[in-house]
């Protein structure tokens, strides 16, 4: 019978411990570091369709974030563009993706391939209202076929 008393105690202890892990620090007092700019290189074009699928076997998703505090950044314009499955930049693997009410994003598209000696990667162009636009890079890590890459922007001076 005493197994019968250490089960629910297991499972509320395990309970408590999964809820503290989920967000160990609250977002109001995580530090939140620009994400680096990384080059535009030679391929951005602009307006691109608004779609948050340009294929399939990668998906990338996150959060824009504000420096201030880590707050969401909600109607953030991300612009992406990558290498078709050939290597080759082109309209069809060009997307615009506005994040939602929590600053949320998610997009899918081929596995980019690597290309004239640089590694596999995307390109991102963000804006967001009250805050500096940013140019990065997203780089997939081998065999891995999703990821979670936050973005946090500096406010405008």
């Amino acid at each position: 019978m005493k197994t019968v008393k250490i089960i629910p105690l297991l499972l509320l202890l395990s309970t408590l411990f999964t809820a503290c892990d989920s967000n160990p620090v609250p977002q109001e007092n995580r530090q939140c570091l620009p994400t680096p700019y990384d080059e535009i290189g030679p391929f951005y074009r602009p307006n691109a369709p608004e779609r948050n699928k340009v294929g399939k076997g990668y998906v990338l998703s996150g959060q824009v974030l504000s420096e201030d505090g880590c707050k969401p950044l909600p109607k953030s314009k991300i612009e992406i563009w990558l290498v078709n499955p050939k290597g080759e930049y082109d309209d069809a693997h060009r997307a615009t993706v506005i994040t939602d009410r929590k600053g949320k994003y998610h997009f899918e598209s081929n596995r980019p391939t690597d290309y004239v000696g640089r590694l596999p990667h995307l390109h991102l162009k963000i804006t967001a209202n009250g805050h500096q636009e940013l140019i990065t890079q997203h780089y997939p890590k081998e065999g891995e076929n999703k990821a979670v890459f936050d973005i946090v922007l500096e406010i405008a001076e």
